[in-house]
């Protein structure tokens, strides 16, 4: 397995988070509906934009979080095994997710 392409997508993953629209700060969004004039309709609308938006930055904060202990197991040479059962993790799966910890079964597993 060639980790190096690995390395690469997690990275350019990481950057798409940071410095993508996603990146802008809460706060702005808050303060961009905080005051806003209009019926409760229009009220309600603002606040539920500001709850999806907390939503989308836990599950990038997440997914950052995935990224940097998968570039760390790339350091410690570990980068591809199963954090379950120890065996590998098939090529197609790194690929969708190149941050994953378990292998598909183990992931099937935690489902049940």
């Amino acid at each position: 397995m060639e980790v190096e392409i690995y390395r690469e997508a997690l990275l350019q993953k990481r950057g798409e988070l940071l410095d993508g629209p996603g990146a802008k700060p809460l706060q702005w969004t808050m303060e961009n509906n905080s005051g806003r004039q209009g019926d409760m309709a229009d009220q309600a609308s603002g606040n539920n934009e500001v709850h999806i938006q907390l939503k989308l930055k836990q599950t990038d904060a997440k997914i950052l979080q995935a990224i940097e202990e998968a570039l760390e197991r790339i350091e410690q040479g570990t980068y591809g095994m199963c954090r379950d059962c120890g065996e590998p993790i098939a090529e197609a799966r790194l690929n969708a997710i190149p941050w994953t910890r378990v292998c598909i079964s183990c992931k099937e597993k935690q489902k049940a």
